[in-house]
């Protein structure tokens, strides 16, 4: 017996096909352009004032100091006004960042509210500069200035920064276990240094620190691992001080240390 097995095919009108593509094109287009209206104050906002300065870069010696320029450009036809909103990243304790329009300058971190730009159209600004102090201490970073709009906070740009703080100290002193430097600053008032290579890192080397009449004042180990004791003379009397290094608790050399404040 055969079974027979009825098939109903349906077709669908050549009119209906278009008008199912016409819509399905329009709605695709439609959300298009709607996304692209939404995106335009963004990009309008990014494209008001461009830093033509790249990344800014310190690198020098410790107690060394810099100042670069940044170069601004508006790229409209109206004036800008721009405030500094922020700063962001990583700047060492003892590294200073000092914000200059002209000759006038400011410390982020105190006057962040006086820190205001003022751009005519069109104009290039040649006045902004950064200064870095490098500090005491051997160490890279980097930060960010964002600058925005008062009026409008979809207007803004940022500044980029980075830093290199490098010592080109020789050893002062020279032990078959251990290369040592000065300590500097000396006289200090508030953090002394001293730069250490320990060249056989089993020995266990020590600064010991003792008032001008031999009462200790401060004893630190050096990390094999380091090569520089950062110390806080801040809470020192101030006076002469005398500092030994001890090399597997045997006295190897002493000098002398001044605080002041």
């Amino acid at each position: 017996m055969t079974e027979t097995v009825n098939l109903s095919v349906y077709f669908i009108p050549k009119e209906k096909i278009s008008a199912y593509r016409k819509n399905f094109y329009m709605n695709l287009f439609s959300k298009i352009l709607i996304g692209l209206m939404l995106m335009l104050p963004v990009i309008a906002g990014a494209q008001q004032v461009r830093v033509l300065s790249e990344t800014v870069d310190f690198q020098g010696e410790i107690g060394s100091n810099q100042r670069k320029t940044v170069i601004l450009q508006n790229e409209s036809n109206q004036p800008k006004v721009f405030l500094l909103k922020a700063l962001r990243g990583n700047v060492g304790s003892s590294q200073k960042v000092k914000i200059c329009l002209g000759e006038q300058c400011f410390d982020p971190k105190k006057d962040l509210a006086k820190i205001l730009i003022e751009l005519d159209p069109w104009q290039i600004y040649t006045d902004l500069y950064l200064e870095f102090e490098m500090g005491i201490v051997e160490t890279r970073g980097s930060f960010e200035l964002l600058f925005s709009s008062p009026q409008n906070i979809r207007e803004n740009f940022v500044v980029e920064a980075r830093y290199e703080v490098k010592s080109d100290r020789v050893a002062d002193f020279q032990h078959k276990d251990i290369a040592l430097s000065e300590i500097y600053p000396n006289p200090s008032n508030r953090i002394a240094q001293l730069d250490y290579e320990l060249i056989n890192p089993k020995a266990k080397a020590k600064i010991a620190i003792n008032s001008f009449i031999g009462n200790p004042v401060a004893e630190y180990e050096l990390d094999p691992s380091r090569s520089s004791l950062v110390i806080n003379v801040s809470d020192f009397q101030p006076g002469v001080y005398f500092y030994t290094l001890f090399v597997d608790n045997k006295n190897v050399v002493t000098k002398k240390l001044q605080v002041k404040k």
